[in-house]
C-alpha cells in the first residue's frame, strides 16, 4: 500500500523528502559546522561579554558603518590574516558581514583553524538594524592606562 502511494504520488514524496532533509539540515547544520549561529539578542549578550567582533564585509561596506569595535578582515582575506586574530582560540568570537552568509564560510574557516567558540550572527548586520541597534561610523578612542 505504502508503495503503491509513493508510485502513484511520486513529486509529493520528492518534495516531502527535500522539506524534511532541508529541517534536518537546518537543526543540524550549525552542530555539524562546529559554530553557532545567533539572533541579535544572543549577539549583545557575546558584545557585552567583550566577545571579539569580526566584520567579514568588503572594507567599503565597512566604512558605510560596523557593530561596536568590530575589526575588518574580509572573508575573502581571513586565511591570509589568520594572524591579525586573538591569539586566544577560545575566546568567544562573533562574526558577522551583510547577510549571514558570508560570516557562515568565515566561521567555518575559524573552526577549522581551532577556534572553539565562533558564532555568526544570524541575518548580519541587516539584522542588527532592523532590531534598532546601533552601528558604529568611527572607531572609537579608548583611554587606555599605561
Amino acid at each position: 500500500m505504502f508503495s503503491e502511494f509513493v508510485q502513484e504520488q511520486a513529486l509529493l514524496f520528492v518534495a516531502l523528502a527535500v522539506v524534511i532533509a532541508m529541517l534536518a539540515y537546518s537543526y543540524l547544520g550549525d552542530r555539524l559546522s562546529g559554530y553557532k549561529s545567533v539572533n541579535t539578542d544572543e549577539a549583545i549578550r557575546l558584545f557585552n561579554d567583550d566577545a571579539y567582533l569580526l566584520d567579514v564585509r568588503t572594507a567599503a561596506e565597512f566604512k558605510d558603518g560596523f557593530i561596536g569595535e568590530a575589526n575588518n578582515v574580509p572573508v575573502t582575506d581571513l586565511s591570509a590574516n589568520m594572524n591579525k586574530l586573538p591569539k586566544d582560540k577560545e575566546k568567544p568570537l562573533l562574526v558577522y558581514c551583510l547577510t549571514g552568509a558570508r560570516s557562515g564560510r568565515a566561521a567555518s574557516t575559524l573552526t577549522k583553524a581551532g577556534y572553539t567558540q565562533v558564532f555568526n550572527l544570524a541575518g548580519g548586520i541587516n539584522a542588527w538594524k532592523s532590531a534598532g541597534l546601533p552601528i558604529a561610523k568611527t572607531k572609537a578612542k579608548r583611554n587606555r592606562k599605561k
